[in-house]
């Protein structure tokens, strides 16, 4: 496969590759052939041949757990040759937050070198609209490495995050371009690792050109830090020595090679953060700051008019869509608006097929739609699909779970919009609502706080079925734009938003409702900080900080009662 180095930049071979997309993607599929046919999971299906058409015949659609026996075997100690001929160096857990159990996703080295080539290509976007950063400045982007465990073969099992800061090239990378210490970086203790890297970048402030995490929700984790810890941060600015509770000898060594005395500067951040609004505070914080990297789109754009009332007129840039199995596209165009993010697809990242999708329902399509798989190239303007991936380390027509919609094309590559996570579903009769649409109802909801001077900070969702009939809970958690956070809601205002949300829900869901089938939705109103105990409860279960994603509609009874025991008022659809 194509290297960087055949190309005299990263934005020209953007543009050769999505030129030639269908040669390529026939290139990808059949170098994954010629080298796998003869393993054990794909010669059931081909007999060693490596024809395209017997593969698209033959070898069926799967989801993880069709594939969880090969991969377990491997994970307990048998060879990799059982899903791929090249092998096996590590597995990269995924998050785990969208649904479900985290899975084990087999990684080789060809998948590394693929990685690489995926930053370089983005990094070549970004620098064609902002400037070569790496010399204006240093990244303020906030990172956080989970401890590796490790399989019975001896195989390390790591989020895919993990893996890429603990490689040889991102720490080059990192010294030169980031605020942030690879020892904060790789610090197991979360709040230890935030409040190196806080207390670094207020520090490097005239240095930082952007602020960055992969999503939205560890910026705003950050915010909330800073406006617990601000006064803190101010003091150890201030003397020029650490607080006593950070004991990480990592973090510790990192931050004594740049702490001094400085009290003006400590002046400087407590007359922003002591200010009654806290609107615009990473602007004031990073005057140079030009944007703020952080993915924005599907269930992410929640967060959007919270980062918009913080960043104070930044740019929010969501330039990459990835998952644990395989890189997928980039952002061209990262000036664009969140609510307008479409993703161009990389033809030689992995061989990539879409599964139609019913428009209305997002259910495998009917009659009038196609429902075999279609390739890269021959997918539809406007359609919905479902994305199927072939890697080159063992995944073969594998179901990604991801909803996407064609925007466009790039040359002759589609360009995608992120629309929701397949299975993420509220259901408690006939009813069945999407990620997606539980979106959308919310966001109808949140016009309804603007005369209350509110933000939502973010929400998630249940279905309660410990009554018959049951009824939807939505969990929220709400910040004033200025004062007290814990002042009263207004009962009819927030009667209103449960309303506003029943009547976008769809037809079916109303229908129900009219019938008694469903009974009045919900809306639980949690104390500030609620979603980072909630965040924290997954990271205490072996999800990646930096991944992580605020489920959209949660099923664990212990997540629940989290949630239920910061409940401080409950309001019902009328």
């Amino acid at each position: 496969m194509a290297t960087i180095n055949e190309f005299k930049d990263g934005l020209q071979m953007l543009e050769e590759a999505t030129g030639d997309a269908e040669r390529i993607q026939e290139q990808v599929l059949g170098q994954i052939l010629k080298k796998n046919a003869g393993t054990e999971y794909l010669s059931q299906y081909l007999n060693g041949k490596t024809d395209m058409l017997l593969f698209k015949k033959n070898v069926p659609i799967v989801t993880y757990e069709d594939i969880k026996p090969y991969i377990d075997r491997i994970a307990n100690g048998e060879t990799s040759n059982i899903l791929v001929a090249e092998p096996i160096v590590e597995f990269h857990r995924s998050s785990g937050t969208s649904g479900g159990q985290p899975k084990l996703i087999p990684v080789t080295a060809e998948i590394s070198n693929l990685g690489a080539l995926y930053f370089t290509l983005m990094t070549s976007v970004m620098n064609k609209h902002f400037g070569n950063l790496y010399q204006a400045g240093k990244r303020l982007e906030f990172m956080f490495a989970k401890e590796d465990s490790e399989t019975p073969s001896g195989l390390k099992a790591r989020s895919s995050s993990t893996s890429f800061y603990k490689h040889d090239r991102f720490r080059k990378v990192i010294s030169k371009h980031s605020t942030s210490p690879i020892e904060a970086i790789l610090c197991s203790d979360t709040n230890q690792s935030m409040y190196c890297q806080l207390l670094t970048g207020l520090i490097k402030r005239d240095e930082v050109v952007s602020v960055a995490s992969a999503f939205a929700t560890v910026v705003l984790r950050a915010i909330k830090f800073l406006e617990d810890h601000w006064e803190e941060l101010c003091s150890n600015i201030r003397s020029g020595e650490i607080s006593d509770w950070i004991t990480d000898s990592g973090c510790k060594d990192a931050l004594s090679s740049i702490m001094k005395p400085n009290p003006q500067l400590a002046d400087s951040i407590q007359n922003i953060c002591s200010c009654k609004s806290w609107e615009g505070i990473i602007q004031k914080l990073w005057p140079k700051a030009k944007f703020i990297n952080a993915v924005t789109t599907g269930v992410m754009s929640q967060y959007v008019e919270t980062l918009e009332f913080y960043g104070g007129g930044l740019t929010l840039v969501s330039v990459f869509y990835a998952c644990s199995e395989a890189f997928c596209g980039i952002n061209l165009e990262p000036l664009t608006g969140p609510s307008h993010v479409s993703y161009t697809f990389i033809p030689n990242m992995a061989y990539f097929e879409f599964l139609p999708l019913n428009k209305d329902s997002l259910t495998i399509a009917q009659e009038d739609v196609e429902t075999e798989p279609v390739d890269l190239v021959h997918v539809k303007l406007d359609q919905y699909y479902e994305l199927l991936v072939t890697s080159v380390a063992g995944l073969y027509r594998y179901k990604v779970g991801d909803v996407l919609k064609v925007t466009g094309f790039h040359n002759s590559t589609p360009q995608f919009q992120f629309v929701e996570r397949q299975n993420v579903i509220l259901s408690i009769h006939t009813d069945k609502t999407s990620e997606e649409d539980l979106l959308k109802a919310v966001t109808e909801a949140k016009t309804h706080l603007e005369p209350l001077g509110f933000i939502s900070r973010g929400y998630t969702s249940y279905a309660d079925t410990s009554s018959i009939p049951g009824h939807y809970v939505i969990f929220w958690e709400l910040k004033a734009k200025e004062g007290n956070d814990n002042q009263e809601l207004d009962s009819k205002i927030m009667a209103e938003c449960c309303y506003r949300m029943e009547e976008s829900l769809g037809y079916i869901y109303r229908s129900n409702r009219k019938q008694n089938a469903i009974a009045a939705l919900e809306i639980r109103v949690v104390k500030q900080g609620s979603f980072d105990e909630l965040m924290d409860y997954y990271v205490s279960r072996g999800t990646s900080m930096t991944q992580y994603k605020t489920p959209s509609c949660i099923k664990s009874k212990e997540a629940i009662n989290i949630l239920d025991s910061k409940v401080m008022s409950k309001f019902f659809s009328p």
